[in-house]
């Protein structure tokens, strides 16, 4: 564990950007935690049972993907509750890393809420991807939890950040981990 940080998937699973990132993982003897989309675990099973058998952790991300201070407590709780009927999740994500403090006091009841220390940015088109690698190993550390995303949106730029990052993880001693539960 002192040598391990902990990556993150937002918002897939999906077919054309799940399977690659769980190539890369296994190239680089990494596990990590994907934080699933309800509606997308329903569109895609194949690609979710494939993080399952391929040993990575798996957290609720919501059935949709709902920005919880633009939310009522009862429709992001019901909405929470609906993706958690597909899968006994232990780990809840917020979308976009917003939620109401009533949100929270009654998920932590049921979950372990995750946010993050370092977000890649990779769903921006624009990110400029030298300068993004840079900054993604300067705040690299020992036991920081780290976000990209397994969406279509963040495809391009995660092919080009991901790579790279994994090598130098590789590089400096660091290995990815699932959270603990």
């Amino acid at each position: 564990m002192e040598h391990s940080i902990f990556l993150t998937f937002d918002d897939g699973p999906h077919p054309q950007v799940t399977p690659y990132i769980l190539n890369l993982l296994k190239q680089y003897d990494c596990k990590a935690t994907f934080f699933c989309v309800g509606e997308n675990i329903k569109k895609y099973p194949e690609t979710f049972e494939q993080i399952l058998k391929e040993g990575h952790l798996v957290g609720n991300h919501g059935y949709h993907h709902l920005n919880g201070w633009k939310t009522s407590l009862k429709d992001y709780l019901a909405n929470a509750l609906e993706a958690q009927k597909i899968y006994p999740f232990k780990l809840f994500r917020p979308p976009y890393g917003k939620i109401g403090l009533r949100q929270y006091l009654k998920l932590k009841k049921t979950y372990q809420i995750i946010f993050w220390h370092i977000l890649s940015y990779d769903f921006n088109p624009n990110l400029n991807i030298e300068l993004r690698l840079k900054k993604l190993k300067k705040r690299t550390k020992s036991r920081r939890i780290i976000v990209f995303h397994d969406s279509l949106k963040a495809k391009e730029q995660l092919q080009q950040l991901l790579p790279p990052y994994l090598e130098y993880l590789k590089s400096v001693g660091l290995t990815s981990r699932e959270l603990t539960v």
